[in-house]
């Protein structure tokens, strides 16, 4: 039986910048682009999320809903390094820790003797110890394993601390809406709910062919996590699985030439990317355009090269499927990497 903790920043980039300037503590606030040039917000502290302010909500929008709203432009550099002290600290409990994201992780604490062996009281600590030397607060879940460890973790906000006990599992599983579970979204949750499966207990009730004829491979993940079943490792090292970029225009192109025009600069950006990445084998490339009416479509084909003339013929044929304005357009590569990875995304909103 695995002993996984999740920890999740709360509000990250938000509360590191009201750290680093206190008069940011009490207001609403959010990091992000200018709301006069079609930016968008990242991430914002619990009072702007009163006002329905959000992460990529337009700017514009945001401060709209809340005219007081406060936005500060991103820092990257500063949240690595302040991301980099977080690890330092988890590996104090464990060498087995899979960073997410900057602000997000595993750990499997299942060998650890801190604390006898609690993770109870390893996360406890691990809290206690992020808010003491670094003035931020986390919140963590506990539980046998990553799935269940993820959702606990969210259970609390902010600065929460939930924990599954193996006892615990049947129990709290039977009952969980199945819009918990990762990968769910409002278009799967829509269809389950058609379906009548509105908890995890209901799910319970198919069998696994039924799910994967209705929902193709995620089936067989429904099928066992509907049942707390989650048999993934917490990796240290994971391979990515794509590269890609985007950018959003500070005015909507207007015809597909304009798109066009936006290409090569995109495309040097992806090959920058690729080259740090040291990740020359890619099986396709795929396109992704953001419309004025905030629709998105993805385009993608085979390819071992990055071939612009492909990546033309991509955007064509989205942009023609809907005749609008294009806010966004994004390009990537699928990599050739058999093992389970995290989208590698860099983003480049217009501020």
């Amino acid at each position: 039986m695995r002993k996984i903790i999740h920890v999740d920043m709360d509000c990250f980039y938000a509360a590191v910048e009201a750290r680093d300037n206190p008069n940011l503590k009490n207001v609403p606030l959010a990091v992000g682009g200018r709301s006069d040039r079609r930016g968008v917000i990242a991430t914002c502290n619990y009072i702007a999320r009163e006002f329905g302010v959000h992460s990529a909500l337009s700017s514009a929008i945001a401060k709209k809903r809340c005219p007081d709203l406060i936005i500060v432009p991103p820092n990257l550099n500063k949240y690595r390094n302040v991301s980099k002290q977080i690890l330092e600290i988890f590996s104090r409990y464990t060498s087995i820790i899979e960073p997410l994201s900057l602000d997000e992780a595993y750990l499997d604490v299942s060998e650890s003797t801190k604390f006898k062996g609690s993770a109870t009281l390893i996360a406890k600590d691990l809290k206690e110890t992020i808010e003491a030397e670094l003035s931020l607060t986390a919140s963590a879940g506990v539980a046998p394993n990553k799935f269940l460890a993820k959702i606990a973790s969210d259970w609390n906000k902010p600065n929460g601390l939930m924990v599954i006990t193996p006892e615990q599992v049947e129990s709290f599983v039977f009952n969980l809406p199945v819009n918990k579970i990762h990968g769910v979204g409002k278009v799967t949750a829509r269809k389950l709910n058609n379906l009548n499966f509105r908890s995890c207990g209901d799910l319970q009730e198919a069998s696994e062919r039924f799910l994967t004829d209705k929902f193709g491979r995620f089936g067989r993940s429904l099928y066992r996590y509907a049942r707390g079943i989650d048999e993934r490792e917490v990796k240290s090292e994971r391979e990515r699985k794509s590269i890609s970029v985007e950018k959003t225009f500070s005015e909507d192109c207007k015809d597909i030439n304009e798109v066009l025009n936006k290409l090569p600069e995109l495309l040097d950006s992806l090959k920058l990317r690729i080259a740090r990445a040291k990740s020359n084998d890619f099986r396709s490339l795929f396109i992704k355009v953001k419309f004025s009416d905030f629709t998105v479509i993805t385009r993608e084909r085979r390819a071992e090269y990055l071939l612009l003339d492909v990546l033309e013929e991509l955007i064509r044929e989205g942009i023609d499927s809907k005749p609008k304005g294009v806010r966004l357009l994004g390009v990537g590569v699928r990599l050739n990497s058999q093992v389970e990875g995290e989208l590698e995304q860099l983003s480049l909103p217009f501020y």
